[in-house]
């Protein structure tokens, strides 16, 4: 383990590396192209598994490894293990992130669903709201099987505003049950741009262009010292180097994180208080769809390991749908649905531990049993407790 990847407060063995594109990213999502006109959008952040890739081929390059053994399934690694059963290795964290001035290394966040962003009419100052569970009045009808229902309290008119990113002070203030400030958050443009490139299909045979066929692709423009910030368990990571990032394989910069630290829940207030918002950090794959793994309709409790409590609230935007390249097959991955990052769930009548809820999140949100190793490897799953 390098001398600067220490043991968190989690009690995992974490490695943190800053990762920063050379050259622009085409990070694709899984949106077909549609009508003329159309283009392929990026996604930003992309999914943890694209930093799961790039890290675990630069693990096997600088191992020496057969790669094509490796991908065949005939040498197994000891930190990856094989395609089909994947060993200790797993991303934690994947975050848009910045090098600050001073050189430190600060993530951003996605904006969380409780949290809403309003523009009024004589102030370009946003303003920033919490929604909070409320028991719906008697006779009020919903789709949601749960006994209390987000509502955002507002006391006059706001236009929603967008494409903003949380800072890490302001996560920070988020995790502790505060509402953030508005200069906390970042906006969009101050982190990259889009350019979009015009591409042309071929024709296999001819090898020339073919009739019909021109598109447009988005590509990601990132500012100097933006990237990405990604924490992995369960192996060494190069402590430097170059990584292919991306679909198609775009050069970026790793580097240590020396000043990174990375904002954690008080793990025992948290027990005490037995009540907590789990707030997804990479999408959620999850078996009942929206729901959290262990969730029971009839009893309204979540049970996970070392934890048990009342599932009373949640948001959760519109399902997303993650997919893949498999590399070592030479095939796509099933596309599956998620719930997307930044969905937030209100439990109480927590019971549990510190030492649990420590627990938990060096595991992921993955019932027992869960058969799902690539996916967890992958950095699926992932999430943070914050005050409720």
């Amino acid at each position: 383990m390098n001398p600067n990847d220490k043991n968190d407060a989690q009690g995992a063995s974490l490695s943190h590396r800053f990762i920063e594109p050379l050259d622009v990213l085409f990070l694709r999502g899984n949106k077909l192209f549609g009508d003329p006109g159309s283009h392929g959008e990026s996604l930003v952040p992309p999914w943890p598994s694209a930093a799961a890739g790039a890290l675990r081929s630069r693990i096997l390059a600088d191992d020496g490894t057969d790669l094509v053994a490796f991908a065949q399934g005939k040498i197994a690694h000891p930190s990856l293990g094989t395609p089909e059963a994947p060993g200790d290795f797993a991303v934690t964290a994947f975050d848009v992130a910045r090098r600050l001035p001073d050189g430190t290394v600060q993530t951003l966040h996605p904006v969380p669903a409780d949290l809403v962003l309003g523009e009024g009419d004589t102030s370009d100052r946003i303003t920033v709201r919490r929604a909070q569970p409320v028991t719906p009045t008697s006779g009020l009808l919903s789709s949601s099987p749960l006994a209390q229902w987000p509502v955002l309290p507002q006391e006059g008119r706001a236009k929603p505003v967008g494409g903003r990113w949380l800072t890490q002070i302001g996560w920070s203030a988020y995790l502790a049950g505060k509402t953030p400030d508005a200069d906390q958050f970042v906006k969009t443009a101050d982190l990259w741009q889009i350019d979009p490139r015009v591409g042309v299909g071929l024709d296999s045979e001819t090898r020339r262009a073919a009739d019909g066929q021109l598109f447009t692709v988005q590509a990601v423009v990132f500012r100097s010292g933006v990237g990405f910030l990604a924490s992995v368990q369960g192996a060494p990571l190069p402590p430097a180097g170059l990584l292919r990032l991306g679909g198609d394989g775009r050069g970026a910069v790793l580097d240590l994180a020396k000043t990174y630290r990375p904002s954690l829940p008080d793990w025992a207030a948290l027990a005490r208080a037995r009540r907590c918002r789990v707030v997804l950090t990479t999408p959620g794959l999850f078996a009942a769809g929206w729901a959290l793994p262990g969730f029971d309709e009839t009893t309204q409790r979540v049970t996970l390991p070392g934890l048990s409590a009342r599932l009373v609230c949640a948001a959760v935007p519109r399902a997303e749908t993650i997919s893949g390249w498999d590399l070592a097959n030479q095939r796509p991955k099933p596309a599956e649905r998620v719930a997307p990052s930044g969905s937030v769930y209100w439990l109480d009548e927590l019971e549990t531990t510190p030492e649990a809820l420590r627990n938990l999140a060096v595991r992921g949100l993955w019932p027992d049993g869960a058969d799902n190793a690539s996916r967890r490897a992958e950095g699926f799953n992932r999430f943070t407790l914050a005050v409720f």
